[in-house]
């Protein structure tokens, strides 16, 4: 990541106008110019440039390897060996790398795209590549594996400036819990690279595993990379019954002493020939040895590390090393010795999150150390050794990062600040204020083992990088963004995959072009699924749309739904299995007379199955409205409960902390409780008769009730996920109740509605009445 201050405010000048200017463009070129993300500037001109046998690359020596890269994709794509030159030029047919100073971002470039010529120009070789980049998505799929036969290929005539609005575009990946192969690795980055993401975050130690060689200290890996199965990798055993993606990958797998095993881990020379390959693409691997905390794996191995000589499970999380022993910091500066050696980027995280730092009070080192260094409680205490360890960092030329905990007790501001909780909402702010760089990967949207559901990719797109409260001063510390993969319940590469991947582009868009056209950018993403079927990337598949999880008939209703992709077949059940690609293939609408559940899922040609989608019928009469017997105001009753709940049904009977009128269903502001239930009361004006749908976005949980009907369960301890559900309405008043639950970490409620098969639409505030509470 490229961090001067300067360099970021010289490249939102270099981009701002030009983004503002082609946003009307964008509506008419998404056909011919599928590129993720969108250039900061695209001018579509007339022809096309023909890449065929006579075709060369002309490069500056600075450009080797971006030149070798073309002409390895160009040979891919059109059969053609085809020619480089190193400072000479052709008379036709040729593709000019040259440098151009006056393009000030290093990952700028210019592409010009005309009959007879293409030039990219960049002032560093970063620049070229994401260029390169932008010429690959124009390429066809070919280009991504051998091509069968010599062809000639096109490109569209256009003109294109473009830089990156953040300077960090990063992606983590979790290799802790479950564990990735090299090769696995070097896929990721390759996606990475097609996207224009620059940072690679691994998660390389916790409590359930270590995942680097360390050879000061053998045992972190001959001991601490292996375990025995455990509850997670039951629950992914469990889950792999109906979904072979969940399946744990056996070449992880051993078997020793009598035991079966699970684990692995990265040589050191393994590990440096995977940086070199990610410096290739620009792409900077970003490591993460987490401490204090999360430390388990380590201190099994080196009992010696926690203040009383051993590692268990605390109320929520493991026992930490401890900050008071002089023999810590040996042991953790010595770690951070090899991994300096290991990997060039200027910055290095340090973890520091989730820290059980109960066993710290109740130590005696730490009660003398304490008074020594004035700390005043266990929270200065982890500040001190955070502190402590930045400057050994600096010392070695490296930057610290630290997940947003690193706040609390104090922090430098030279500490680089990940912001992960977002039941901490001033937290990035105040990191900014204070002078510290900032990098947003809040759980919500960015959290991608979070379940992915219908609107997940437009979370994700939709998400503002700079949070509220900040001057266009103090905006200029949030350097960008990342989405986190944690592993606990993803077991697999696919796995890995699906979760990722489409959400990464919506991310890739936000933090280099920060558009704001979701309708063109899914057009773009449609035209992305065969490049990553032959990058054998395995995607989740585009939704099933128009359907509802709870369905709900007067007389009949007839079920139609359409692939969602060209290519793909949905098939289906109506006896409660799973539908197989055996299963029968929906190819004509069903009428539907009495209760049914019917199961759908779409497949590839190769047989890959996408999300199981459920869908309960069942017969109801329309409810009758009701007249209540006082007047009625605008808006409805909302309880708010301090506390945290389990489920939003143990809401009832619990009595409210504060009672206010709500205008919609947004999380209001002044709701600060880390966990907390609010409960939705009063009616809705249904304004005509019909069946209606809707749609319950929580995080964490939430049951909508109208006319006393159960309408949507969205219930429990989970990420934002949408839920829906139908109830047959009279016009007129309709008793109507919503109980949400958050339990610390999203924040999130959205609720929609559609009548018919219309489009899905806020609830007008005027739908919405309570009756107000007589003295």
């Amino acid at each position: 990541m490229n961090r001067l201050l300067s360099v970021c405010l010289l490249v939102i000048a270099f981009i701002s106008l030009p983004r503002n200017k082609t946003m009307a463009q964008q509506k008419n070129t998404s056909d011919n110019y599928p590129i993720i993300p969108y250039p900061s500037h695209l001018q579509p001109a007339k022809g096309s440039f023909i890449i065929n046998q006579s075709t060369v690359i002309s490069y500056a020596k600075l450009f080797t390897n971006e030149a070798e890269y073309l002409q390895k994709l160009l040979q891919n794509a059109t059969g053609y060996s085809i020619k480089v030159n190193t400072g000479k030029k052709s008379p036709a047919g040729e593709i000019i790398f040259e440098q151009k100073n006056t393009i000030i971002s290093n990952e700028g470039y210019q592409l010009s795209i005309h009959p007879g010529k293409i030039v990219l120009s960049a002032k560093y070789p970063a620049g070229i590549f994401r260029g390169i980049e932008t010429i690959r998505q124009l390429l066809p799929v070919a280009a991504e594996s051998k091509a069968v036969k010599a062809q000639n290929v096109s490109l569209p005539a256009a003109d294109i400036t473009d830089a990156p609005m953040y300077s960090w575009r990063g992606m983590h990946l979790d290799v802790a819990r479950h564990f990735f192969s090299i090769a696995y690795l070097k896929k990721f980055i390759d996606v990475m690279a097609l996207y224009k993401m620059n940072k690679l975050h691994l998660h390389l130690s916790d409590d359930q595993g270590w995942r680097i060689e360390i050879k000061k200290y053998p045992k972190l890996t001959e001991e601490g990379a292996w375990r025995t199965f455990n509850n997670q990798d039951s629950d992914c055993v469990k889950m792999a019954e109906t979904n072979p993606d969940m399946a744990i990958d056996t070449e992880h797998i051993i078997h020793k002493d009598g035991k079966t095993l699970y684990g692995g881990f990265y040589t050191q020379e393994q590990m440096k020939e995977l940086v070199a390959y990610a410096a290739k693409k620009y792409i900077d691997i970003i490591p993460e040895i987490d401490m204090p905390g999360h430390m388990m794996a380590a201190i099994r191995a080196y009992p010696f590390l926690s203040c009383d000589g051993g590692s268990k499970w605390g109320e929520l999380f493991s026992t930490p090393i401890c900050p008071c022993n002089e023999s810590t910091f040996v042991f953790a500066e010595n770690v951070y010795k090899e991994i300096f050696s290991i990997f060039p980027s200027e910055y290095v995280h340090l973890g520091a999150d989730e820290v059980d730092r109960k066993e710290w009070a109740k130590s005696t080192a730490c009660r003398e150390l304490m008074q020594k260094e004035g700390l005043n409680n266990v929270d200065e205490l982890q500040s001190y050794f955070v502190k402590r360890m930045e400057k050994f960092f600096n010392a070695n030329g490296k930057k610290l990062i630290g997940w947003d905990e690193i706040l609390e007790g104090g922090v430098s501001k030279t500490a680089y600040v990940m912001y992960w909780r977002s039941w901490v909402p001033d937290a990035p702010v105040k990191a900014a204020k204070n002078g510290n760089y900032v990098i947003m990967t809040p759980g919500n949207p960015l959290y991608f083992d979070g379940m992915p559901d219908a609107q997940s990719v437009k979370a994700v797109y939709d998400f503002n990088v700079v949070p509220k409260g900040l001057t266009a001063a103090e905006a200029k510390f949030i350097i960008g963004a990342q989405a986190n993969i944690w592993t606990e319940h993803i077991p697999s590469e696919k796995r890995a995959d699906f979760m990722y991947m489409p959400r990464m582009t919506a991310l890739a868009e936000r933090l280099w072009s920060n558009t704001n056209d979701y309708d063109n950018y899914h057009s773009r993403l449609q035209q992305q699924f065969k490049r990553l079927d032959a990058l054998k990337v395995h995607y989740r598949l585009p939704d099933i749309t128009g359907i509802a999880e709870q369905n709900v008939f007067t007389d009949k209703a007839i079920l139609n739904v359409k692939s969602p992709l060209p290519g793909l077949q949905i098939h289906y059940t109506t006896n409660g299995g799973i539908p197989e690609i055996s299963s029968p293939v929906f190819n004509k609408p069903i009428t539907i007379e009495k209760p049914l559940v019917i199961k759908l899922a779409a497949f590839t040609k190769s047989g890959s199955r996408g999300d199981i989608y459920t869908l309960h019928y069942k017969k109801e009469q329309y409810a009758i409205p009701i007249m209540p017997p006082g007047s009625l105001k605008q808006g409805l009753n909302c309880n708010y409960y301090k506390q945290f709940f389990k489920t939003s049904t143990a809401l009832a009977g619990t009595k409210p902390d504060s009672v206010f009128i709500a205008k919609n269903f947004i999380v209001p502001a002044s709701i600060n409780a880390p966990s907390f239930g609010l409960q939705y009361k009063g009616y809705i004006d249904v304004p005509q008769t019909g069946i209606y749908t809707f749609y319950l976005t929580c995080d964490d949980g939430g049951i909508l009730n109208i006319a006393n009907r159960e309408v949507v369960n969205n219930d429990g301890l989970h990420s934002a996920i949408q839920k829906t559900g139908q109830v047959a309405l009279k016009k007129g008043l309709q008793p109507f109740l919503l109980n949400f639950i958050e339990g610390g970490g999203g924040f999130k409620l959205d609720l929609k509605h559609s009548r018919e098969h219309e489009k899905p639409a806020d609830i007008p505030e005027s739908w919405l009445k309570y009756e107000p509470v007589k003295n």
